[in-house]
């Protein structure tokens, strides 16, 4: 799979929304060199790749950002800070539209004693009857965006990110 497919199945897997991918591939479209993009045959492909062969500069930083933004955008992201409660937390969940599909009561989200990865563990209970799960979208380390998806689909999800150079997983 290369990077560009396996960018494009990591948006289908995280939401169904139409508008997530055709952020992502712009922001890889404008991560990449503009000679190489051409294909000038005198553009020294080696220079851009680190002593690990990975090129440096592909626009996936910028790709995960702009999943960050088109995820949050659609509605599809709890984006949550470290020191949030667990209240935020489900006043977050509570709009999030697989949340909203079905209708899964936050209430006793917002009810958990302790920090956001503690009230997360709580949310990922109540959604995996539903066949859904939280999963964490590493940003920074004060930061906390987190979606909900089909829980069959939390493997690949991370296996993908973490091929794509990211982290997603749910936290404990």
């Amino acid at each position: 799979m290369t990077d560009y497919t396996a960018w494009e199945r990591l948006c289908t897997l995280i939401d169904d929304d139409p508008e997530i991918w055709p952020s992502v591939q712009e922001a890889l479209h404008g991560g990449a060199d503009d000679d190489h993009e051409k294909g000038h045959g005198d553009h020294d492909h080696q220079a851009d790749t680190d002593e690990s062969g990975v090129e440096e500069d592909d626009g996936a930083d910028e790709a995960w950002g702009a999943l960050i933004d088109a995820l949050d955008d659609c509605g599809a992201l709890a984006y949550l800070h470290a020191d949030d409660t667990a209240m935020e937390l489900a006043d977050a969940l509570a709009g999030v539209p697989r949340v909203v599909r079905i209708g899964l009561d936050t209430d006793e989200i917002g009810d958990v004693d302790g920090d956001v990865p503690t009230a997360s563990a709580a949310a990922d209970t109540l959604l995996a009857p539903a066949g859904l799960a939280l999963v964490f979208l590493e940003e920074d380390s004060d930061a906390y965006p987190l979606v909900v998806v089909p829980r069959e689909s939390v493997p690949e999800i991370v296996d993908t990110a973490a091929a794509l150079g990211f982290v997603a997983r749910q936290l404990p």
